[in-house]
């Protein structure tokens, strides 16, 4: 099977075209570096996203602040690790960065604040 990709690593955006069988990649054209490569192997046999949403707060200015993982978490354990973070909800202030749940879902990333909150009345 051949699949045609856009290369995100460097500001080239390279045209990849991308030879796969049995789920492997067995050829790549069109990488102008070792990135372009890199990004069609990882893209194909073993996608990974950063995830972001929102968690909801108790006795806090904002009724949800938003987070994010530190790190990019398996493509197939993102609905899991959504359905996840619905459940969280968090009672202390954090500001951005904080690490609101470490070693999220066992995932070895931790799960980051990307806003300040603060107690009601602030």
């Amino acid at each position: 099977m051949i699949k045609k990709m856009i290369c995100i690593e460097c500001p080239q955006s390279c045209a990849l075209t991308v030879d796969i069988e049995n789920c492997r990649i067995v050829k790549i054209d069109g990488h102008k570096c070792p990135e372009g490569k890199e990004y069609a192997t990882t893209e194909i046999e073993n996608p990974h996203r950063i995830l972001t949403g929102t968690v909801l707060t108790k006795d806090l200015s904002l009724k949800m602040i938003p987070v994010r993982t530190d790190k990019a978490i398996p493509k197939a354990k993102i609905l899991a690790a959504a359905s996840e973070m619905r459940r969280i909800k968090v009672t202390k202030f954090y500001r951005i960065g904080d690490v609101v749940v470490p070693n999220f879902m066992g995932l070895e990333v931790n799960l980051i604040a990307t806003r300040n909150s603060s107690l009601k009345g602030w």
